[in-house]
């Protein structure tokens, strides 16, 4: 059986690796594995979206579908005073999250839920690197069900592909939020800032 990083469940053979990651002078060390996203490395779209987040950073922060918690810990050992919950429907990818942020020195609360269904707000940040392959249907509810989510003056930053549909997806990002714009473009990776949802029509 094939698996992908968001299946509830993987049942591929455990293949374990390290990763190491520098995030603005902070020096972490990750346990990853297969099927689990970006096995080894972090990927290059989560290194974009985590070095196009503000410089000072405080309040509750959501790694929304975290994985084995490469945003979330990376922003919790830089920003402590932050309180960070990192979810994903992964339970492989929760338990090394879990692993990952007391090996890093980090506090985390670490929840299983399919998008945000068992996550309680608000945050005053929401980051993202939305599961692509798991199609537009899914991640458009992540979006939608992170303005509702949001700390009143919260913003939501992800990163999307320009060639798997960043374009798109920030016009319906428009539809959901008040404020939207694009303020990083490295590689062929959109960061997307998003502010003010419009909750009424969520």
């Amino acid at each position: 059986m094939s698996d992908h990083y968001f299946s509830a469940s993987p049942e591929s053979a455990h293949r374990y690796a390290e990763a190491e990651y520098v995030y603005r002078g902070e020096k972490l060390r990750f346990l990853t594995d297969a099927g689990v996203f970006s096995r080894g490395e972090v990927d290059f779209g989560t290194d974009v979206l985590l070095r196009a987040l503000p410089e000072e950073m405080e309040g509750r922060v959501l790694d929304l579908g975290c994985g084995w918690g490469a945003v979330g810990v990376s922003v919790g050992k830089k920003y402590p005073a932050c309180v960070l919950t990192m979810c994903d429907v992964n339970e492989r990818a929760l338990e090394l999250a879990r692993k990952n942020a007391a090996a890093n020195g980090v506090r985390a609360e670490a929840v299983q839920s399919d998008g945000l269904e068992r996550v309680e707000g608000p945050f005053d940040y929401i980051l993202t690197n939305p599961p692509i392959r798991a199609g537009k249907q899914v991640i458009y509810r992540l979006f939608a069900d992170s303005a509702v989510k949001l700390a009143e003056i919260g913003a939501l930053y992800i990163v999307i592909r320009k060639q798997q549909g960043a374009e798109s997806a920030l016009k319906y990002l428009k539809t959901v939020f008040q404020q939207v714009e694009t303020v990083d473009k490295s590689g062929g990776f959109w960061v997307i800032c998003c502010r003010g949802g419009k909750q009424d029509e969520v």
